[in-house]
């Protein structure tokens, strides 16, 4: 990043938080691991800052298998008690339950459409939504496509997918481009200055 380039102001000072910001966050992504270690980890953060799962990031990535979706949806009484003794992670029993349970629909999903890639796509047509905040209050916490992604998600039994959940997961997985128009990033997740 050049001096002059400007970061979206929610990055902040911390490295952790602007390295995610600059290499991931916004970038339309069509990878169904990763698409599930951030519906793993936008659960996990409810309640909680972003920056405190992030920390927490690579401990989740050893407790939960790499993310791999077909061992967590295996996951036992035994693996859950395992978890909830985890320091590294947020010991929550809803949220860890909720974890198998989302690993179980997931791969439902998969077996419906193809990928969960296909499916999540589906709620911006297939293309990012390039929007043009020029600051973090006009960013919204949750939109219409964000609405209608919760309510297909609950009733296909899904836990932790309310609305803001899901708009964050889709800023996180670049189903909507929400830097800044005056961030650097903006322009390399599709915007137009």
């Amino acid at each position: 990043m050049a001096v002059a380039d400007k970061r979206c102001q929610w990055a902040g000072t911390d490295p952790l938080m602007q390295s995610y910001h600059d290499n991931e966050w916004g970038t339309p992504l069509h990878d169904d691991d990763r698409l599930f270690e951030f519906l793993i980890l936008e659960g996990a953060q409810a309640g909680l800052s972003w920056s405190t799962i992030l920390n927490k990031r690579e401990n989740y990535r050893n407790a939960f298998d790499g993310f791999d979706v077909r061992k967590v949806a295996r996951y036992t009484d035994k693996k859950i008690s395992a978890l909830l003794q985890d320091e590294g992670i947020v010991r929550n029993r809803l949220k860890v339950h909720g974890a198998v349970r989302n690993a179980k629909e997931f791969l439902a999903v998969q077996k419906e459409f193809g990928t969960f890639d296909e499916y999540i796509w589906r709620f911006v047509g297939g293309t990012a939504r390039v929007n043009r905040f020029r600051k973090l209050g006009d960013i919204p916490a949750e939109t219409g496509e964000s609405q209608l992604m919760s309510k297909d998600l609950k009733k296909r039994d899904f836990t932790f997918v309310g609305p803001t959940i899901c708009y964050a997961l889709m800023q996180a997985a670049g189903l909507v481009n929400d830097h800044e128009t005056t961030c650097f990033r903006y322009k390399q997740c599709g915007g137009k200055k």
